[in-house]
């Protein structure tokens, strides 16, 4: 590809201006562009929200009509445009009602229909977030008495249909997002389960979670309309997920039963704000999200959007490598204990090498399930993660095998100057430039000094690059030294692939290569004068 830089990577004016100097000092929280390829990244705030919503925010933040009838002159329920935005969006829904969160939403469900009757819930489904909320806890709390039935992977018809009695308040059904059991299992389908609670007149309520108001193809996850066409009386989800909305619990189903939650006292402490409402209203009116467009965003333009600005930073000095990528719609976050320098939960998108926890998790670690979408990233120096999160504004990318990778299916395209500029700042606050002084425009790199990365290991040419340091899509360089393949090379000796090294020359699949001729790569020998401007697939 064209080494062609756009002159906005290197000009003076950047597309997003910088925070105001007012906003500096009145809040602690800081920007950050999030490349962790977690588009749902708890720890960030999950969904940014759109020009639209920002812009109601800021319309609602002053003095506006939340309450009032302005023809009339007289109080009015409390966000009737939301309200009947969500409506619209959702016509299956007689009624909707919001609340602050998700899981506000469903203890105002369970307060409301059960009171301190029994909920009957598989065990199966009896859920622990990532932040420590537990499913069984909010039940109690909300007064409830909770009923188990069935076992941890098997949950029967049966079941159900023998737990419900006179003191059953409600049968819940809950998405398990955060964790899959696979094997030998079994639940209900939901229209059946939908149909037993109708035929007990009891009913049931399901925690959809995903945020998906209709069916989206490209997604496993379950919707609101569809649950609601099954035959659920109240649906209950998150704004801040799919939707691509500000955090607020979503309640959605039989108009009866709505208005029994909303008139319920604790309706009133649970209740979302003005400026939830308007963000809320703006999403459904305007549905064109980042998130909608990070679940969107084509491979090969990521791809393209990765070698222009990998190419760039070569130019400025910075050893780096477009490189193919997996994201995730939600990575999950947990406590401090849990987590380590980029705010996730162990697994994916940490601040850690990931190595260790596919080879026990599976292929993205603990707690992340979740759908993988291919994407595209932009492979650096390890080193380097800790002054991008320093800096200003901050970027959070995540460590794998050695490596900081910037992926770009969750970084808009517009802020890919911004982006670039951020990683100049860093690596030169880092020592990480090769040039001795921070360039003002790309610069030619030898090709001594180029990173390439082949079948995801990075392939060094001639010296060390970076610095004293560089770690690039899995392999890790120092000094003299290189990880090729999870093999040490150091000077001219080389242990590639698990072969022996014998009188300073490796072996390859039995074969003696000359080190100062080839480099090798799980056993494929590339002249080093051949992979200067080589990509992983």
């Amino acid at each position: 590809m064209d080494d062609a830089v756009p002159l906005a990577y290197y000009s003076g004016d950047g597309p997003v201006p910088a925070p105001t100097t007012l906003a500096r000092t009145a809040t602690g929280l800081r920007p950050v562009i999030n490349a962790t390829g977690v588009i749902l990244h708890g720890a960030l705030g999950r969904a940014p929200l759109s020009a639209a919503a920002r812009a109601a925010v800021d319309l609602a933040a002053g003095t506006t009509d939340l309450e009032l009838d302005l023809r009339t002159g007289r109080r009015d329920r409390r966000g009737r445009t939301a309200l009947a935005a969500l409506a619209a969006a959702v016509p299956a829904a007689a009624g909707v009602h919001v609340v602050n969160n998700n899981a506000a939403g469903l203890a105002l469900a369970v307060a409301a229909l059960a009171g301190r009757r029994e909920v009957v819930v598989s065990r199966g489904e009896l859920v622990e977030t990532a932040d420590g909320f537990r499913l069984p806890e909010l039940l109690v709390a909300a007064g409830a008495r909770m009923r188990e039935v069935g076992t941890t992977n098997r949950t029967t018809l049966g079941d159900y249909a023998d737990a419900i009695g006179p003191d059953t308040g409600l049968v819940l059904r809950v998405h398990t997002a955060s964790y899959q059991v696979v094997g030998f299992t079994d639940s209900p389908a939901i229209s059946d389960l939908a149909a037993l609670c109708a035929d007990f007149e009891v009913p049931l309520v399901g925690d959809c979670g995903s945020g998906l108001l209709h069916p989206e193809p490209m997604l496993a996850e379950p919707d609101v309309s569809s649950w609601l066409g099954w035959g659920v009386g109240v649906v209950t989800t998150s704004g801040d997920k799919l939707l691509g909305g500000p955090q607020c619990g979503l309640l959605l189903g039989r108009a009866d039963l709505i208005d029994r939650m909303r008139r319920h006292p604790m309706s009133r402490a649970l209740r979302a704000g003005k400026l939830t409402l308007a963000a809320l209203e703006a999403t459904l009116r305007h549905p064109d999200s980042p998130v909608r467009q990070a679940l969107r965003a084509r491979p090969e333009r990521l791809a393209a959007r990765a070698e222009t600005l990998a190419a760039w930073l070569r130019r400025a000095g910075i050893a780096a490598s477009a490189v193919a990528s997996r994201a995730l719609i939600d990575g999950g976050t947990g406590s401090a204990a849990d987590t380590n320098t980029c705010g996730c939960r162990r697994g994916y998108a940490t601040g850690v090498d990931q190595a260790a926890g596919r080879t026990a998790c599976g292929a993205w670690g603990f707690g992340c399930v979740g759908a993988e979408l291919p994407s595209a990233a932009v492979a650096l120096d390890a080193m380097i993660a800790a002054p991008l999160r320093h800096g200003e504004p901050a970027v959070l990318g995540r460590v794998e095998q050695g490596c900081c990778l910037l992926d770009l299916r969750t970084v808009p395209a517009e802020l890919d100057p911004v982006l670039a500029a951020a990683v100049l700042a860093a690596a030169t606050e880092a020592g990480a430039a090769i040039l001795t002084d921070a360039p003002t425009e790309p610069h030619s790199t030898a090709a001594a000094d180029t990173v390439v990365t082949v079948s995801g290991s990075a392939v060094v040419s001639g010296s060390a690059v970076a610095g004293a340091s560089a770690m690039v899509s899995g392999s890790a360089v120092a000094g003299a030294s290189a990880m090729v393949s999870g093999s040490a090379v150091a000077g001219a000796s080389a242990m590639v692939s698990g072969s022996a090294v014998l009188g300073g020359v490796p072996a390859v699949a039995g074969s003696a290569v000359a080190a100062a001729d080839m480099v090798t790569v799980e056993s494929m020998a590339i002249p080093p004068t051949a992979v200067a401007d080589r990509r992983a697939p």
